[in-house]
């Protein structure tokens, strides 16, 4: 029987969303095995000034887990 786990992280990057969601992906296999894909929730900014100094990408990372 397979169970598939999920959690939800947001990747941080001043350069773009794709860029936090590659941030967040790359946190997450660093301790997680089996990771299968992920889903992008939302997207937001932080302005400063009136420009965007930061972007985040809400993940939810799938993962297999396994005996």
């Amino acid at each position: 029987m397979a169970v598939i786990k999920t959690i939800d992280l947001v990747g941080v990057s001043t350069e773009s969303w794709r860029d936090a969601a590659h941030k967040a992906l790359g946190e997450a296999t660093k301790t997680l095995r089996n990771v299968e894909g992920f889903t992008v929730l939302e997207t937001s900014a932080v302005v400063e000034d009136g420009d965007i100094s930061e972007y985040h990408t809400h993940v939810r990372i799938r993962f297999r887990i396994t005996r």
